[in-house]
């Protein structure tokens, strides 16, 4: 189920890159703001929001709630990656070295 989740999320998150590189910036009526002639995109009423931007207000709302979800599932469940690996396949990591007391002052 998280295989399934996880698989979801990476989809939406591919989805999501394609429509944002589609979209036509709105970055290019910024001289406006200079002198550059008048605006009223940059901080006045754009109209009705297009399919694509309507589109991405989902897909980013999609892309957040299994943001958490996956954030909160590997939690509860601990370490997620290596918890299907066979025993002797988990990497193993060393104990920490003791800390010493005292100073190497002499």
């Amino acid at each position: 189920m998280y295989i399934l989740l996880a698989s979801i999320h990476v989809l939406i998150a591919l989805c999501l890159i394609l429509l944002v590189l589609v979209q036509a910036g709105e970055g290019a009526d910024i001289g406006a703001v200079f002198g550059g002639g008048s605006s009223q995109t940059m901080f006045g009423a754009r109209g009705p929001a297009s399919f694509l931007a309507k589109t991405t207000i989902v897909l980013a709302g999609l892309f957040l709630v299994t943001s958490i979800t996956l954030t909160i599932w590997s939690r509860h469940t601990g370490s997620v990656i290596t918890a299907d690996l066979p025993a002797h396949s988990r990497p193993t990591f060393p104990s920490p070295a003791p800390a010493r007391h005292g100073s190497a002052r002499g």
